[in-house]
C-alpha cells in the first residue's frame, strides 16, 4: 500500500483514509503541529547552543577577561590550546587565573 497517508495499528492491516476524509485532515494537521514543535524547540536549543561559550563557565573570568582573551587567541578553542604561560601573558589575566583557566581545559578527572 503506497503512499504517505497510510496509517498501522499493531494487529490490524494497513489502512487508508479518503483524500477528502475530516479525519484525515484532521490527523495532517495533528501531525505538522507536532513537526512544528520539534523543529521550534531544535532552533532554539541549537541557537542556544551557538551562543553559550566556554569562557563563561570558568570561576573568576567575567566580561572584561573573556573579551581580553578572545581578543589575545582570537577563540575559546585557542584559549583551551594555549600554554599557562600564554594565558597568563594576556591582559587581566594573573598567573592564578591563568592556572585557573588552563585547568578547566586540561581538568582529565
Amino acid at each position: 500500500m503506497p503512499g504517505g497517508n497510510s496509517f498501522f495499528i499493531p494487529g490490524r492491516a494497513p489502512f487508508r483514509l479518503e483524500h477528502r476524509d475530516p479525519v484525515l485532515y484532521y490527523l495532517q494537521r495533528l501531525r505538522d503541529e507536532a513537526h512544528r514543535y520539534a523543529i521550534g524547540a531544535h532552533r532554539r536549543r541549537r541557537a542556544k547552543g551557538a551562543r553559550e561559550n566556554p569562557l563563561d563557565a570558568i570561576p573568576g573570568v567575567g566580561p572584561l577577561r573573556k573579551k581580553a582573551l578572545l581578543a589575545r587567541f582570537g577563540s575559546a578553542k585557542a584559549v583551551g590550546n594555549a600554554t599557562l604561560g600564554d594565558l597568563a601573558s594576556a591582559d587581566g589575566v594573573s598567573r592564578q587565573m591563568a592556572k585557573t583557566i588552563y585547568d578547566f581545559f586540561h581538568d582529565d578527572v
